[in-house]
Formats: C-alpha cells, structure tokens, sequence
C-alpha cells in the first residue's frame, strides 16, 4: 500500500500542473465537446508510458536524443498553433462557447470528433517533456522499487485516471460563470498564454 501511494503522489506530481494538455481537457470539459473521448485518449497514453517506462525503455529513450528532438520542435509547432486558434477566438469571440454554457450544452455538440481527438493526440505524444517524465523518470523511479514496481507504475497509473476524470468533468462547474458575456473571450486568452509559454519551453533549450 504504500508503494502504491507513493506511485500515486509521484504521479500527481507530474500531472498536476497548467500545460498544455491540462488547458484542453479542460477546455473541453467547459464546452462538454467530445469529453470522453479526450480523457481515454490521455489516461491511455498515461498508461502506456508509464508501463513503457517501467519495461525498461527509458535507457531506449535516453540513447536516441533525436527522438525527443523531433517531439520538441513538432510539439512546439503544434501547441504554438492550438495557442494562435485560442488568441483568434479571444479576439473574435466565442459565440458558440458562450451560447453552450449558457444553455447547459449538448454534450459532443461542435466540433467534429476527428480533428478533437487529432489535437488532443498531439498535445500528449509530441509533448518531448513526457517521455523524460513517465518513461525515463518514472521509470527510473519504479525501478528502484524492486519487485513492487507495478505497484508503484499501478498508484501512478491511478492518479491520471483521477486527475483527467476530475478535470474534465469537473470543469462543469465552470459552466455558469462562462456564461456571462466575454468569459470565454478570457478563457481562451488564458489558454493561448498558456500555450504561448509552453511552446517557448520546449524550444527554448536548443537556442
């Protein structure tokens, strides 16, 4: 059990945090647009790295820096994108978040499901940092626990589901506030900030 906590709390760790993926989900949780689908696709990518990481492969990791090079750049490109789409919408508005809100919305009304799960596949895999983060760290970290190393990859796994399940259906609450006219217009400002800074971040140690 303890070995299982302290997995769960490592993972927490890592996750908790405003990135990228995190202003999506939550994003998505708000507009209530294709909600499930978004959280599998992260819990899931949560689960195979973690269980990557635990395999061994963060030595398969560390020996092909171009791997993590490429995940830079592309990450970067695609976040910075996500950011330019969230600064449009700050600036135009979001009629249609607004009027979802409002209304209590229709779950997976909006965008069409392919290009949310594409987005939300890229903010996860071409991420650079969460490779170092659940394969090398992590499982640097199971490792070391000898035998009980699914345990502690089990408490870690845990702690996505929760924090993705908690965020994204959480962000619910968030709906009446939304409503009011230029909320979303903050929103999305925020988020483009936030993904502004993360795009610097990934970049920033190659100059």
């Amino acid at each position: 059990m303890l070995t299982f906590l302290t997995g769960l709390g490592f993972g927490l760790s890592l996750i908790v945090a405003i990135g990228a993926q995190n202003a999506f989900v939550l994003r998505q949780g708000v507009r209530r647009e294709h909600l499930g689908a978004v959280v599998a696709v992260c819990v899931v990518s949560d689960l195979l790295l973690y269980a990557a990481g635990t395999a061994g492969l963060g030595a398969l990791v560390v020996s092909h820096p171009a791997v993590v090079e490429v995940a830079r750049w592309a990450g970067a490109a695609v976040v910075l994108g996500y950011g330019a789409l969230a600064a449009r919408r700050a600036w135009r508005g979001d009629e249609a978040g607004l009027e979802a809100a409002a209304s209590g919305a229709v779950p997976d009304a909006g965008r069409r499901l392919r290009p949310v799960l594409l987005t939300a596949l890229a903010l996860t895999w071409l991420n650079p940092h969460v490779y170092l983060d659940t394969i090398v760290l992590q499982g640097s970290l199971a490792a070391s626990h000898g035998d009980l190393r699914w345990v502690f990859t089990a408490g870690a796994a845990v702690s996505s589901v929760l924090w993705f399940l908690g965020l994204g259906y959480g962000a619910r609450l968030l709906a009446p506030v939304l409503a009011r006219p230029g909320a979303w217009r903050v929103v999305d400002g925020v988020v483009a900030g936030i993904m502004l800074v993360v795009a610097v971040s990934l970049v920033l140690p190659t100059w």
